[in-house]
């Protein structure tokens, strides 16, 4: 019998940072990591010999990992961890960080993800992914996860009834949160009939349901929260996360993810449920995994997405504010810091510093992340539930 997971009472993250995204960049992803502690420090008022942790993801930081990383820095942190888990890396991070601070680990961890885009820097990530991919996908003609989403998504939508629109209404939905989010790249409107009528990419996915690669970092700190009163920071509770990778082998296509293997823990530990969430953060680099993330997080049955989103809003004033930045769709992706993309915005929501995407009133919310696909499914699942510091 698996033992109970313990609470995270005592300990907070705090201080969410974005360094604003570039659509190419000649920095190294070195020093989009090292803006983002710099930004970290100086915004929490403290030393870098304070920061005692250290988090780390990225896809193009090769050949060093967070331990060459920091040299680089300057640090002698007496926690370390580099997470290669893509778009659950942000929970993740969570996730090792609060259990760091809570044993005694570490005093103060800086998690940070960043990437850089040069002009070869996704065809090289993409080549190099994974050895399934190399296998599988490659000999086909098959460069990136394109293809594989595209499978996925014919496949959810003979299943489900799923059409395009409703793909679409999400992503014109989270174009619309994009446009009050200062730091997206994509600076104009979407309508449904553009999102509609964009070029094929790889049937049935088209342009804007891809995601736009680009250069840039995020990072938070967690730390207990006597120490973040004592600083000052605003900062947001931990009430519960969940993390499952590889999940249901069985099933020959996924349909499902990891999130459907502990679910009851994750409400259970929060004691709260889907419906008392303010707000939902999801890993969208394809629409397909948005719908299947409010199936399996809970705000809808197994299949039932399509009727759930023509039933709902999502924009930031909407029934579910969802992605309330725009999201990587709208954002763009700046490699692994796409895993953070939704606990920063998040951690904004649940302090009051989110401006024009602000949630009225919001005080609870759930992140999730999906990382690390191969060929037919994505490998990493996670998702965590925060509170408002006085929720």
């Amino acid at each position: 019998m698996t033992a109970p997971r313990a609470r995270y009472d005592g300990v907070v993250a705090a201080l969410p940072v974005s360094i604003p995204y570039e659509r190419y960049s000649t920095l190294a992803a070195h020093g989009w990591l090292g803006r983002a502690l710099a930004a970290l420090i100086r915004q929490a008022g403290i030393y870098k010999t304070d920061v005692d942790g250290l988090c780390v993801s990225s896809f193009t930081l090769a050949p060093d990992t967070a331990v060459g990383l920091v040299q680089h820095l300057g640090m002698s942190p007496r926690w370390l961890d580099h997470l290669p888990m893509g778009g659950a890396s942000g929970v993740a991070a969570l996730r090792r960080a609060a259990r760091a601070v809570q044993a005694g680990d570490a005093s103060i961890i800086a998690c940070i993800a960043g990437d850089t885009n040069q002009v070869d820097s996704f065809r090289n990530t993409v080549s190099q992914f994974s050895r399934f991919a190399q296998d599988a996908v490659y000999p086909y003609g098959a460069g990136g996860p394109n293809a594989s989403f595209a499978l996925l998504t014919a496949h959810y939508m003979r299943a489900t009834g799923a059409t395009r629109e409703d793909f679409g209404k999400v992503c014109v939905a989270q174009r619309d949160n994009a446009l009050r989010y200062p730091h997206a790249l994509m600076k104009k409107p979407l309508t449904l009939a553009q999102y509609l009528d964009a070029r094929v990419i790889a049937d049935p996915i088209h342009l804007f349901d891809c995601v736009m690669p680009c250069a840039g970092a995020d990072g938070f700190l967690v730390m207990t929260e006597a120490r973040a009163k004592a600083l000052g920071l605003p900062y947001a509770r931990i009430l519960s996360t969940i993390e499952r990778h590889n999940a249901w082998i069985e099933d020959p296509i996924q349909t499902r993810g990891g999130w459907t293997m502990d679910i009851d823990e994750l409400y259970g530990m929060a004691n709260a449920s889907p419906a008392d969430m303010d707000f939902l953060q999801a890993y969208d680099d394809y629409p397909v995994i948005n719908l299947m993330q409010m199936e399996d997080l809970g705000f809808c049955a197994k299949g039932a997405a399509p009727e759930f989103v023509r039933a709902n809003t999502f924009t930031v004033d909407g029934s579910l504010p969802f992605n309330t930045n725009g999201g990587q769709l709208s954002v763009g992706q700046a490699g692994a810091a796409g895993g953070y993309l939704g606990m920063v915005e998040a951690l904004r929501q649940l302090t009051g510093t989110a401006g024009g995407t602000q949630v009225a009133d919001a005080r609870l919310g759930l992140v999730s992340g999906f990382g690390m696909i191969n060929y037919d499914r994505g490998l990493c699942t996670a998702a965590a539930i925060l509170a408002r510091s006085d929720a």
